[in-house]
C-alpha cells in the first residue's frame, strides 16, 4: 500500500499540451503500479491538448475533479464535463482538449500501460 499527498508530486511536460501543469501520481516509477498510471492536470482558461490521433492504443479516462472541460471527437463534436463527470476513451480512439471556460479546470486521469 501506498500513500501519495499532492505535496510529493511532480510536475512534467505533457506532450501535445498547452497552459496546463501535468502531475503524475500513482503510476510504474511512482508507486510500482503495472497496468496503468494516473496524473492529475491542471488547465488554465484556454489551455487543453492538441488533436491526438486515433493511432493510440491506450484507454484513457478523464474525470474532472473541479471546473469543466470541452473535448472533441473525431466528427468535431464537443462534449463538456464538468465537475463530477468523466469521459472514457476506446483504444485507437482520437480527441481535441480545450478549457473553454475562465477558470481553471482540473483533472484526473487514467491510462493504461501498453500490455508488453
Amino acid at each position: 500500500m501506498i500513500k501519495r499527498t499532492i505535496a510529493q508530486l511532480e510536475a512534467y511536460s505533457a506532450p501535445g499540451h498547452f497552459d496546463m501543469t501535468a502531475m503524475r501520481v500513482h503510476g510504474k516509477d511512482e508507486t510500482g503500479a503495472q497496468k496503468f498510471w494516473i496524473g492529475r492536470s491542471v488547465f488554465l482558461p484556454g489551455g487543453g491538448a492538441e488533436w491526438a490521433y486515433e493511432d493510440n492504443p491506450l484507454e484513457k479516462v478523464y474525470y474532472v475533479l473541479d471546473g469543466e472541460m470541452t473535448v472533441t471527437d473525431k466528427d468535431g463534436t464537443e462534449y463538456v464535463i464538468h465537475k463530477d463527470e468523466s469521459i472514457s476513451f476506446l483504444p485507437n480512439e482520437g480527441r481535441g482538449l480545450v478549457n473553454k471556460s475562465n477558470a481553471p479546470a482540473t483533472m484526473l486521469v487514467i491510462i493504461n500501460y501498453p500490455e508488453a
